[in-house]
């Protein structure tokens, strides 16, 4: 469908498409602050006027373009001594396949809202993970921020920071060494 100049007219829900996928790539390119409604809007050819009118603001925007699923795989079902690998594994692979996450990180270090938003995603998903494995569930939110700890920054030494060793490590070294720690946190007992 055309308009009367001859553009093409989008549905609402393809336009919004349009807008958050400009949003996250330059959320994760230039980080909150730098970040503008108008450069989203030059990236995803539409007028920042359509933005505001789906997001209101470049905190709705950011919040929209945010959403994040880690995808957790159900770890019910396997024994308990394998639940630190298979996690570390299933995070190296989301980081690795998703820049959104990168970008969260970037942000979420920088911007009160974007560290909300990580924590909102860590607390929401990592949370009843931990819940489900660790022997008393009441310590869940602390074995998930031990947890997320661990995560997060080897996320923030190989993908932000891009450490040259961190970078150099493969996955099955990776997972050798954190998935020890993470599974100590989820499942031991308190020292």
């Amino acid at each position: 469908m055309t308009d009367s100049v001859g553009a093409t007219r989008r549905s609402s829900e393809v336009t919004k498409g349009v807008i958050l996928a400009a949003a996250r790539e330059r959320f994760a390119a230039d980080g909150y602050e730098r970040a503008t409604i108008r450069a989203i809007a030059r990236d995803a050819e539409i007028d920042p006027s359509m933005v505001m009118r789906y997001f209101g603001n470049k905190e709705g925007l950011f919040a929209a373009a945010s959403e994040f699923e880690l995808r957790i795989p159900e770890l019910g079902a396997l024994p308990g001594k394998h639940v630190g690998a298979v996690l570390v594994s299933h995070f190296l692979d989301r980081w690795e396949q998703d820049d959104v996450l990168t970008a969260l990180l970037r942000v979420g270090v920088t911007n009160a809202a974007g560290a909300e938003r990580m924590q909102e995603i860590l607390r929401g998903q990592i949370a009843p993970v931990a819940a489900g494995v660790c022997p008393d569930p009441a310590q869940a939110p602390q074995r998930a921020a031990l947890v997320a700890s661990q995560i997060l920054g080897m996320a923030m030494a190989r993908y932000v920071l891009r450490i040259p060793a961190a970078v150099e490590m493969d996955r099955e070294e990776i997972v050798a060494w954190l998935a020890p720690t993470v599974q100590r946190y989820l499942t031991a007992e308190v020292p």
